[in-house]
């Protein structure tokens, strides 16, 4: 999920489709539809285009759209690779996402295309997925693990890690022991939620990005994905309002706007009629 930078507008996935509806809630319309399994939407900095994981060229790949025409263009070439999610730099001219299969690593791509670049190369047994990229373009945040996905896996498996665009400086910014994963930064560049287990439950933590300080934002939401490949995230996306008061968020199959101020949740009421060929 992920908002517009104009706040009007929610982009979601559901059921291997893209949406659109306004952050009002009401009914959603289709931006893609078909047997192609098209998740991860992100709108671009100017809000006039997405970028988004689709399956329909045979392989996960990363695909930009114009929203205005729905035209669609494919921006990564490959034939047997994963994706996991991809994310717009703050100046709208590159993309980063996360591939591999047992190893995914962050890549990042021009919006015109290519081979794209491997950012993060060692331990070769680290995996990076969930990129959140800073309102400056400084730094790019992400979910990162070096065990391997097993059921029944002893916490903690993630941790929040930052990639430094200027000099390439990796960092591990958590130690929680009920893991650090989908990180989501707010648009002023003072907060940041993620997701952490607390004995049996899933919640939400907001930090402070200047002053580090923490609290619970929503506890719980629903079960993360640490024991799964996780190839839809460790936990849905999430996103900011423009004026970064509200986080929007997904959870039990329903969409709310979060405040940071009161921690109150309030529902977003949306439809969708859903027609899925198989």
């Amino acid at each position: 999920m992920d908002v517009s930078p104009d706040g009007k507008s929610i982009v979601f996935d559901l059921m291997g489709d893209i949406y659109m509806m306004p952050i009002t809630g009401g009914k959603a319309k289709a931006l893609t539809n078909g047997l192609a399994y098209d998740v991860h939407p992100r709108f671009s900095p100017d809000g006039k285009s997405l970028v988004f994981i689709s399956d329909k060229s045979g392989s996960d790949n990363i695909w930009t759209m114009e929203i205005a025409t729905k035209k669609d263009t494919q921006l990564s070439k490959e034939k047997k690779e994963n994706f996991f999610a991809a994310e717009w730099t703050p100046d709208g001219q590159y993309i980063i996402g996360s591939k591999g299969r047992r190893n995914p690593k962050l890549h990042i791509y021009h919006r015109d295309g290519g081979k794209g670049n491997e950012l993060i190369s060692e331990p070769k047994e680290l995996k990076t997925i969930d990129p959140a990229i800073a309102a400056d373009g400084k730094l790019v945040y992400f979910s990162q693990r070096k065990n391997a996905w097993n059921y029944n896996a002893q916490l903690p498996q993630y941790q929040i890690g930052t990639y430094d665009m200027v000099d390439g400086d990796v960092a591990t910014i958590t130690s929680r022991y009920g893991s650090a994963f989908t990180p989501t930064l707010s648009n002023d560049g003072s907060w940041m939620v993620y997701g952490t287990r607390f004995e049996e439950e899933t919640g939400l933590v907001l930090r402070n990005l200047k002053s580090g300080e923490e609290k619970w934002l929503a506890y719980p939401v629903q079960r993360d994905e640490q024991e799964s490949i996780a190839p839809l995230g460790v936990l849905p996306a999430m996103s900011f309002t423009p004026d970064s008061e509200n986080l929007i968020a997904s959870y039990g199959g329903k969409i709310y706007a979060i405040s940071l101020k009161t921690n109150m949740a309030k529902e977003i009421p949306f439809e969708v009629d859903v027609q899925l060929d198989l």
